[in-house]
C-alpha cells in the first residue's frame, strides 16, 4: 500500500501521486480531513517529521517551503541551527529509496516570494542544486539526504499545481500565464537516491 505525506496541509492534504494513504502535518493540533490516514501536529522548524524512516513512498510542500527558516538562534543558549537544511534531512529520511518529493513554492524574482512577511526562505531556479546531484552543495551545512533532480517548472498554480501530464486546458492556460508573466511559483520534483 503506498503511502503520502503532505508538509503544511492544512485541513486539506494534497496527494501529487494518487497514493492509496494520505497523510498530513500541520503546526496547528487536532486537524482531520475525509479520506486522510492521520494529520499530526508539529513545528517542523523545531521538530522532526514524526514517522518512522523510509516510511513513504512520496512527501508533498504546496506553500511550504518558504515559510521555513535558513537559520534560528536558540537565544538560551547561543547557539545556532539550520532548520531548512534539518527539514531537508528530514524529508530524505522519511522516503523510501526510490520515493518522490513534490514541492511548489513562490519564487525569486516574483513579488509573491517576498509579499507575504511569513516568507523568510526565498528560493530561485538554482536552489535546487543544494539538494541534488552526487555532490550536493548543502552537504557543508549538514545536509545528509540524497536526492537526484527530476524536474523544475515555472508555473502560475491553479488546479493540482501542474501534474506531469497537464490537460490540453492547462497547456493553454500555462502559455498565457507565460505571455502574462504571471509564473510566480516553482515546481521541484525530486527522487529519493538512498
Amino acid at each position: 500500500m503506498t503511502k503520502h505525506l503532505d508538509l503544511g496541509c492544512g485541513t486539506a492534504p494534497r496527494n501529487p501521486y494518487k497514493c492509496e494513504e494520505l497523510y498530513g502535518i500541520d503546526i496547528r493540533d487536532g486537524l482531520s480531513a475525509p479520506g486522510v490516514t492521520q494529520i499530526l501536529s508539529a513545528n517542523l522548524v523545531l521538530e522532526p517529521i514524526p514517522f518512522p524512516d523510509s516510511f513513504f513512498d512520496s512527501v508533498s510542500a504546496y506553500d511550504f517551503l518558504e515559510h521555513i527558516p535558513r537559520v534560528a538562534i536558540d537565544h538560551s543558549n547561543h547557539q545556532s541551527h539550520l532548520p531548512f537544511i534539518e527539514l531537508m534531512n528530514e524529508i530524505s529520511r522519511v522516503l523510501k529509496p526510490g520515493g518522490k518529493f513534490y514541492a511548489v513554492f513562490p519564487a525569486y524574482p516574483h513579488q509573491l516570494a517576498f509579499t507575504d512577511p511569513t516568507h523568510v526562505n526565498i528560493l530561485t531556479t538554482k536552489s535546487h542544486r543544494y539538494f541534488t546531484g552526487n555532490e550536493p552543495m548543502a552537504n557543508m551545512y549538514g545536509f545528509k539526504g540524497s536526492f537526484e533532480f527530476i524536474r523544475q517548472r515555472k508555473l502560475h498554480p491553479r488546479g493540482d499545481y501542474h501534474p506531469a501530464n497537464p490537460s490540453l486546458k492547462i497547456k493553454v492556460k500555462t502559455i498565457i500565464d507565460s505571455i502574462m508573466n504571471r509564473r510566480s511559483h516553482l515546481l521541484w520534483e525530486f527522487i529519493s537516491s538512498k
